[in-house]
């Protein structure tokens, strides 16, 4: 049933530091920049990754309200990683490249209106009712269209910051490098539980099932196309 959640995150909202290419003549400044900032981002970019983990394995037929209980925090722990992330770009100073303290204010500001667009997802699995499965697997449509409609947002965060030389230097950092989910993927003994859940659609012998379950049919309509 979360498989929409996870569709739109493997989309593009996971936010990746992890930049390809070095320069050998980066300036120092740069590099010291560079590192100030993902020493700190680095515990953020982990706890977002962990936060991704947890929608992406929450089973297909896991029970509403785990499922609510689970994208509720992790929604509120993306948030609170974006705004650590925006007092980080604001804490390491204006970038020595051109144009810096542009660059440092526009990254502020997407990453707290990031977290503030997730919270608002936060809000909107908060309200759903788990209770009845098939008003809950609708509100969970809603979730995963806003969740789509909040990639453009999340890969602009810190775009700026990962061009030309200063992206250069980010990649060469540890903290920047696009970490591993610490949170293990969850098994299940179910028939779904085997199935890609970044997939969007179900396989054709799913959806021809014909399950009375109303939540594994939402899970089932492609995502909607902004």
């Amino acid at each position: 049933m979360n498989k929409k959640l996870a569709a739109a995150l493997s989309g593009g909202a996971v936010l990746v530091l992890a930049l390809s290419g070095c320069s050998s003549d980066e300036g120092d400044k740069v590099g010291d920049w560079a590192k100030t900032f993902c020493d700190q981002a680095k515990p953020q970019i982990q706890k977002r990754a962990d936060a991704h983990q947890i929608i992406i394995s929450t089973a297909a037929d896991s029970k509403p309200a785990e499922i609510q209980a689970a994208d509720s925090k992790a929604f509120q722990d993306i948030a609170n990683a974006d705004r650590a992330l925006a007092k980080a770009v604001e804490a390491a100073g204006a970038p020595p490249v051109d144009n810096g303290q542009k660059v440092q204010q526009d990254a502020i500001k997407e990453l707290n209106a990031t977290a503030l667009a997730y919270e608002g997802l936060k809000k909107q699995v908060d309200a759903l009712d788990p209770t009845n499965q098939q008003k809950f697997a609708d509100g969970l449509q809603g979730v995963a269209d806003g969740l789509t409609k909040i990639e453009k947002m999340d890969q602009n965060a810190l775009s700026k910051l990962e061009e030309g030389q200063l992206g250069q230097a980010m990649a060469k950092q540890p903290g920047c490098q696009k970490p591993t989910a610490s949170v293990p993927p969850k098994t299940s003994a179910s028939p779904n539980a085997g199935s890609t859940p970044t997939s969007g659609a179900t396989s054709d012998s799913d959806s021809d099932s014909g399950s009375s379950d109303p939540t594994k049919k939402a899970s089932a309509k492609p995502t909607k196309k902004s």
